[in-house]
């Protein structure tokens, strides 16, 4: 219940941490007041007090004079592990797009044909399955790692695309649409983690944008193999024997990639992660890199984080915070125009092909935006200019659909109102998310606040993916679109009020800035005392 409160006040009252972001990284002493602070909030004694007091002197001085002589660590050092990583992005993108062109022929194929509710239960039950999996995603990657975690979430996928492309029922397309959303829950999260906790802080919002990159490959991808499937019979089953290839490669690559030093300092293998480090970051920047991660991490590999804590102890703000940007991003409308854009295009007279070629090409030109712009604008001011082009956009839908138009103009103004919203959304409100929510979260409680989100987010994606036919033919495009234009503009809202910018900052730098102002004035205070 005081999880479920917070929504008003949210968007409603300022920020009660991130509206001053930007003046906490104003120099390195407060950082380290604040740091100190922590270090006395667990553990308590004078003597721990002193001892965090004299580390966090030796790690101003490596943060202003080793770090800043050596310069930022070799980006192509961690760029192979990165590029392995969005395999898992691809197949995400992938398996959300491959019912898109082939829908019509496994309707038919099936016995199915007609039935909207059905259609819509071939996108919605993968996207059940993947709510599920995002509910174990946290427990698997602080478990057994994020890399056994990445070939744990390729199995599923494995096994459910040979369900799928072997089926001869209706049923038996929706349990291996089951196998897949499983597999589909638990990648997301653990490459958002995987990549925040091996990319050097300077590049790490670029490298976010791969996985933009490679989600967006994966949807073109699935768009050209489903465009044979209309004329050559039984090709839809192609296309999901296709998938097998890179969730293969994922599986054995990723058995000699590196495992995340975060994950294994948690367990205390703190030589492994040195190891792991100089494999990233080369060896002039072990010693910054260890520092850093001792500094947060030192004393957490015994918390136990429980789901009470998560929701109504004192980081339920920042896990409510992702909850709702994830919500949000789904009640746009996006997935809307992924899953059934053919039949969308299809009603309004627009070949589905050329349409849905130009769709991935907005697509893949607004991840490229995000990729050059996201360590140079920042977080934030992608996402609020993101929705706002969002709203923008199905708002052009929405006039598109009334009676201000002749038809002769329709076509050209929907399909443009489409294009441009696809575009906007790839550009922020895409790839900042998962990104974002991965810098913000405590080391100690990342995976699993990256879990909760997650399943929030595959929630709302079934409900769309479930209910998006239904309610175009009860409501109409005019109001529908009128609808998801509301919610990118208290999108706009909520993030002006409530998001943090994380640019170029480490992940350490960040959980500092994030402990509540109220902990760290009575925490100073005692400090004071002491």
């Amino acid at each position: 219940m005081c999880f479920l409160l917070l929504m008003l006040n949210m968007l409603t009252s300022e920020s009660f941490v991130f509206s001053s972001g930007e003046s906490v990284y104003s120099n390195v002493e407060m950082r380290g007041r604040h740091a100190d602070s922590y270090s006395m909030y667990k553990r308590g004694s004078r003597d721990h007090i002193i001892n965090a007091y004299d580390y966090d002197k030796e790690q101003v001085r490596l943060l202003n004079g080793v770090g800043k002589d050596i310069g930022n660590p070799p980006w192509k050092r961690s760029f192979p592990y990165i590029l392995l990583a969005t395999l898992s992005s691809f197949l995400f993108g992938y398996h959300l797009g491959v019912v898109n062109e082939t829908l019509e022929s496994i309707s038919h194929d099936l016995g199915f044909h007609g039935d909207t509710m059905a259609e819509g239960l071939v996108v919605s039950t993968c996207l059940g399955g993947a709510f599920v999996g995002s509910l174990f995603s946290g427990l698997i990657a602080d478990g057994v790692g994020r890399r056994r975690a990445f070939q744990l979430c390729a199995l599923p996928m494995i096994i459910g695309s040979s369900m799928s492309a072997t089926a001869e029922t209706f049923w038996g397309m929706l349990l291996g649409r089951l196998f897949v959303g499983t597999g589909m829950g638990i990648g997301p999260p653990v490459s958002a983690l995987y990549m925040a906790e091996v990319s050097p802080a300077y590049i790490r919002g670029t490298y976010g944008s791969c996985s933009q990159i490679a989600t967006c490959l994966g949807l073109i991808g699935a768009l050209f193999m489903g465009f044979p499937a209309k004329e050559t019979e039984g090709w839809w089953r192609i296309c999901f024997w296709a998938s097998l290839a890179p969730a293969a490669i994922l599986v054995l690559f990723m058995e000699f990639s590196v495992e995340s030093p975060h994950w294994l300092f948690k367990r205390g293998r703190g030589a492994d992660a040195e190891v792991v480090f100089e494999k990233l970051l080369g060896g002039p920047h072990v010693k910054v890199a260890m520092a850093e991660l001792s500094k947060s991490e030192r004393g957490d590999e015994s918390d136990t984080v429980k789901l009470s804590k998560l929701l109504c102890g004192r980081h339920r703000k920042v896990v409510f915070i992702g909850s709702l940007l994830f919500s949000l991003q789904q009640l746009s409308g996006i997935n809307s125009v992924f899953y059934f854009s053919s039949s969308v295009f299809k009603s309004a007279g627009v070949p589905s092909q050329s349409a849905n070629i130009c769709v991935g090409i907005a697509n893949l030109l607004g991840s490229l935006f995000a990729l050059l712009s996201m360590d140079k604008l920042g977080r934030k001011a992608l996402l609020i200019a993101s929705f706002s082009g969002m709203a923008a956009a199905m708002g052009i839908q929405a006039i598109s659909a009334s009676s201000l138009f002749v038809s002769s103009n329709v076509i050209y103004i929907s399909v443009g109102g489409m294009l441009l919203f696809v575009f906007t959304y790839a550009m922020g409100a895409g790839p900042v998310p998962g990104l974002l929510l991965s810098e913000m979260f405590p080391g100690r409680i990342r995976a699993k606040a990256m879990s909760i989100c997650m399943a929030v987010h595959w929630m709302f994606n079934f409900l769309v993916g479930l209910l998006f036919l239904r309610l175009l033919e009860m409501l109409g495009p005019l109001l529908l679109n009128t609808i998801f234009a509301t919610f990118c503009s208290l999108a706009v809202i909520f993030v002006k009020k409530n998001v943090l910018e994380t640019k170029g900052k480490t992940l350490q730098e960040i959980e500092v800035a994030l402990l509540p102002p109220g902990e760290l004035l009575q925490l100073d205070s005692v400090k004071v005392h002491n």
